[in-house]
């Protein structure tokens, strides 16, 4: 008997721990994240053909693969005179999308000469359409909506850009 006890009393205990994971599991549990903010990391200079310079821009750099896949995703915006200029190894074709990106971009390519290639303009925030270049390209430039119809920019337009310590 007293064997039958202590395993009625075992599993009695058992039942009630069982129980209280349950319920702790099922609680409703908030993860709070800090905002991504903008890191100035350089400077980048929109330039005409003659080499007049339209417009500077405080920029963030995006060189790896993970700041390449992110982007500008998950942030709420940028200020007027800023953005993020992606960087490859080597000129090719790309593609955006904006899955995650919470406010409209113009999205501008240039080739390894630093020349504009094309724009895709008023990118809509979280949409997944792929927006690609028109030919092959090495660095990327976003910016907020309407900077590149503000600033006339066009094919052939180019970028001179430097990185902070750098020069």
């Amino acid at each position: 008997m007293k064997k039958k006890v202590l395993s009625v009393a075992g599993l009695s205990l058992f039942l009630s721990l069982s129980l209280t994971s349950c319920h702790d599991a099922n609680k409703e549990k908030s993860i709070n994240t800090e905002p991504i903010t903008f890191e100035k990391e350089g400077e980048l200079y929109l330039i005409r053909p003659s080499g007049d310079t339209l417009k500077k821009l405080d920029i963030e750099f995006a060189e790896s693969d993970y700041e390449h896949q992110t982007g500008l995703m998950y942030r709420d915006g940028m200020e007027k005179d800023q953005g993020m200029l992606f960087v490859y190894e080597n000129e090719s074709q790309h593609s955006f999308y904006m899955k995650n990106t919470y406010f409209s971009l113009d999205i501008i390519y240039y080739d390894r000469d630093s020349s504009l290639v094309s724009i895709q303009q008023n990118a809509l925030p979280r949409d997944e359409t792929s927006l690609p270049s028109e030919g092959p390209a090495q660095y990327i430039l976003e910016v907020n909506a309407g900077l590149s119809d503000e600033l006339g920019l066009e094919k052939g337009d180019k970028i001179s850009f430097y990185k902070k310590g750098e020069n």
